[in-house]
């Protein structure tokens, strides 16, 4: 799909009124709404064109989509931020009797897993896919027609086969003379050190096609939060991706305080940006730890995990805990820092960054290295805005979309940062990205710190009723999204997570393809991403 160029830019929240009424007219209802504006689709005709009139004309990010069953109906709300407005909303409201919807893949291809994802743990058909079924449930694992995600879900009862299915084989593409498929995994290592399957086809050296199997480990963490409180879901949100617990926590957290529209305190609040940024480069010196492991390059390797090392016990120093675990809380943060731990933190941080310059400087000169990742894996930005990958991935094909800058959080608006990119979108470039970001996070961290004063570190907060949480971050690998809905009494009634690591791995395969197999394992590095992180 050519990219096509916002046919008003900038537009502001008036303006897209406008442009929606004079194109969709009768087939939607408007209504203004913080954090930005809902759509309600009442004329399933127009949800395709709605969307992408929102993805493409008027340059929008595809948040991801949400599934509710209530009150005998099904509530799809399709989630877009749009630069100077804020999140809209599209939602399609139909009859529980009605499981067939217009799927809106072929405008917005990023919304592909999405569905697949909605179809196998609700039952909903979405009309004009072209590939629904064995996604999340397994086909040779778990029985058909099952929607764990439904309410009359019983989890009680023991719902998938003991023994695989025998006859399951996995789809084929390539069908040329000398054709194979290798399978890798899903007992598979290679940095990864989570199950994972991936069927690689071919004729000859290179990879023609590639296809990630996840879900090994499908824990149904938004099935267990319902009917949880408040307080018990926010440790779900926290563990169910150690690598990233900060950034969920911080997003579920903001998801509350966004509902009942409370400021925390402004010490909180800044150190909740200290936090996130110390996860952000310990996680980054773990990734580029990942790809020097890749090309054995064993003596960077060493490094980089001395990096990662120190940043690990500068955490646990910091805060008690290495991966940042209970410090969040509803209204601020758990514990406050000592003046001698910000100290030692800034040491800390200086000397990461000191080293991190000192590695890059080494990769840049070994051309045994650069051999191996420049102009391999390269992701175009039409194929990376096309599947609207975030983070490093997506930056480093120029897609320059940051969370922290498009819909600022905590405190990242009284604060000067760059948002590194690139326009190779080959493995090289997604590393320059890795050390670019690694340097704007210790330079945020000194800001913050340098601008902590005294005071409060939380509020008092109890959890909302019968209302609707909405709250994201961007964390280390990309935008995160956290949504609730809150019954009556205050409890979980449905819980969703938008995790960055789901929306990359579809844009996967256009980095593996059309290059060798002894490529495989660095491209997948150079990707940084997270099965656990799907699996939830």
């Amino acid at each position: 799909m050519t990219i096509a160029p916002p046919s008003h830019s900038p537009l502001d929240l008036e303006g897209l009124i406008t442009l929606l009424n004079e194109r969709f007219g009768t087939g939607i209802s408007l209504l203004k709404e913080a954090p930005g504006l809902v759509v309600r689709v009442l004329d399933q005709a127009v949800l395709r064109a709605v969307s992408r009139f929102l993805f493409w004309e008027a340059d929008g990010f595809f948040g991801g989509l949400i599934v509710e069953e209530r009150f005998g109906e099904w509530t799809l709300q399709y989630l877009f931020l749009l630069r100077h407005i804020g999140w809209v909303d599209v939602v399609v409201r139909s009859p529980f009797a009605q499981k067939a919807i217009p799927s809106i893949v072929a405008e917005v291809h990023a919304a592909d897993w999405y569905e697949r994802e909605a179809e196998d743990l609700f039952g909903i058909d979405f009309e004009g896919h072209p590939r629904l079924g064995d996604f999340i449930l397994h086909d040779e694992t778990w029985q058909e027609h099952i929607a764990p995600m439904r309410k009359e879900f019983d989890a009680a009862v023991r719902n998938f086969e003991r023994e695989p299915n025998q006859k399951w084989r996995p789809t084929l593409v390539v069908e040329d003379p000398g054709s194979f498929a290798m399978p890798v995994g899903p007992v598979y290592e290679g940095g990864l050190g989570e199950p994972i399957h991936f069927l690689l086809e071919t004729v000859g050296e290179d990879v023609i096609r590639e296809v990630p199997r996840l879900f090994y480990k499908y824990r149904a963490v938004e099935k267990i939060a319902e009917g949880k409180a408040v307080s018990d879901v926010l440790l779900l949100a926290e563990r169910f991706s150690a690598t990233s617990a900060f950034a969920h926590s911080l997003a579920f957290c903001q998801a509350i305080e966004n509902a009942v529209q409370v400021e925390i305190p402004a010490r909180a609040s800044r150190l909740r940006v200290v936090l996130a940024e110390l996860e952000r480069l310990r996680h980054h010196a773990g990734a580029i730890e990942g790809i020097c492991q890749s090309t054995a390059l064993s003596v960077s390797e060493a490094h980089a995990a001395i990096i990662e090392e120190q940043l690990l016990r500068a955490s646990a120093a910091f805060t008690g805990h290495r991966y940042l675990f209970g410090l969040n809380t509803l209204g601020g943060l758990q514990r406050d820092v000592e003046e001698s731990g910000c100290r030692d933190l800034l040491r800390a941080i200086d000397d990461a960054d000191s080293q991190l310059r000192i590695l890059e400087d080494r990769l840049h000169y070994t051309s045994s290295f650069l051999d191996r990742l420049e102009d391999v894996g390269a992701i175009s930005l039409e194929n990376a805005r096309d599947l609207d990958l975030v983070g490093p991935v997506g930056r480093a094909s120029g897609v320059a979309r940051d969370l922290r800058k498009a819909c600022p959080y905590a405190s990242y608006s009284e604060y000067s940062f760059d948002v590194p990119s690139e326009k190779e979108g080959d493995g090289y470039a997604r590393l320059r990205v890795l050390f670019a970001e690694a340097r704007e996070s210790a330079r945020l961290i000194q800001q913050a710190i340098a601008s902590l004063e005294p005071g409060e570190i939380s509020i008092p907060l109890d959890a909302p009723v019968s209302t609707v949480a909405f709250g994201w971050a961007e964390a280390p690998i990309g935008a995160a999204l956290h949504g609730l809905r809150l019954d009556s009494q205050g409890r979980i009634e449905r819980y969703r997570i938008l995790t960055p690591s789901f929306r990359n791995w579809l844009g996967f395969h256009l980095a593996a393809e059309d290059f060798a197999f002894q490529d495989f394992p660095i491209i997948l590095a150079t990707f940084g991403l997270s099965a656990t992180e799907c699996d939830r």
